[in-house]
C-alpha cells in the first residue's frame, strides 16, 4: 500500500478520537474512546484539604494523652506491689500468732516503703490515684482494705480521710465498665503490646527474695521445674 494511503488510514481511525475527545461542551470534560466505550474524565481543579477538629475534641484528645501517660507510668509499680501483696497475704495466712501476725505486718510495710516510697512520693495526685485504681484491679482489694490488713482499722480509717483531702478515695472499687473504663483500655492496650511501658523489678534485696519465692510457689502450683522457668 502506497505510504500516502497509509497515512490517510491512519488519520481516518484517530481522528474521530480526538473528535470524541473535543466533542463534550464543558471545557473541564474531556471524552475519550476505550475499548469502544466512551469515558468522561473530568478534571478539577486542585484543593487544599485540611483536617478539622471542635475545640471539644481536641481537649478530650488531649485529658486521653494525660491518662495514657499517667497510667503507662504506674503499670509497672501497680504490678509489682500486687506481686507483694500476694506473697505477704500467702505468708501471713499461715501465722497463727496475733503478736507473730502484728510483727509480720510491720515487716511487710517497712518493705513495701523500702521499695516504693522514694518513687511513689514522685508521683502526681492524679497518678497516686490512678494506683490505687490499678492495684484494686490487680488485686481485687480497694486501697482501705490494703491498709486496715497492713495497718488496722483505725490507720485505714485515717489514711481515708488523708486521701480524701487530696481527691483520692481509698475505698473506691475499680470499674473497667464504668467511670474506670479508659484506664481498662489503656491498660489492656499495655497487655497487649501496643503501648511501651518501662520495666520495673523488685529492687530491693528484701522484696526480690519475696518475689522469688512467689514463682516457686507458682511453678510448684502448676506443676513446672526449674528447667521450666523463663527468665
Amino acid at each position: 500500500m502506497p505510504r500516502p494511503v497509509t497515512l490517510a488510514l491512519f488519520l481516518l481511525m484517530w481522528l474521530p478520537k480526538v473528535a470524541a475527545q473535543e466533542r463534550s461542551p464543558y471545557p473541564f470534560i474531556t471524552l475519550r474512546v476505550e475499548d469502544g466505550d466512551t469515558v468522561p474524565t473530568i478534571l478539577l481543579p486542585e484543593k487544599r484539604v485540611e483536617g478539622f477538629t471542635s475545640a471539644r475534641a481536641r481537649r478530650q484528645a488531649a485529658r486521653y494523652d494525660r491518662l495514657v501517660r499517667n497510667v503507662v507510668k504506674v503499670w509497672p509499680y501497680a504490678r509489682v506491689s500486687a506481686e507483694l501483696l500476694e506473697q505477704y497475704g500467702y505468708e501471713v495466712a499461715a501465722i497463727t500468732s496475733d503478736r507473730q501476725r502484728d510483727l509480720y505486718m510491720k515487716l511487710a510495710e517497712a518493705e513495701l516503703r523500702a521499695e516504693f516510697e522514694a518513687e511513689i512520693t514522685d508521683l502526681t495526685i492524679t497518678q497516686g490515684g490512678i494506683l490505687i485504681k490499678l492495684i484494686d484491679r490487680e488485686t481485687g482489694s480497694t486501697g482501705y482494705d490494703l491498709v486496715k490488713q497492713l495497718r488496722g482499722g483505725f490507720q485505714a480509717f485515717i489514711w481515708q480521710g488523708v486521701a480524701k483531702l487530696f481527691g483520692n478515695d481509698l475505698k473506691d472499687d475499680y470499674d473497667p465498665l464504668g467511670e474506670d473504663a479508659m484506664i481498662e483500655q489503656i491498660v489492656l492496650r499495655i497487655q497487649a503490646g501496643e503501648l511501651a511501658v518501662a520495666a520495673r523489678e523488685a529492687r530491693t534485696p528484701k522484696a526480690t527474695a519475696r518475689l522469688e519465692k512467689r514463682k516457686a510457689r507458682l511453678f510448684k502450683r502448676y506443676g513446672l521445674t526449674a528447667s521450666d522457668r523463663v527468665h
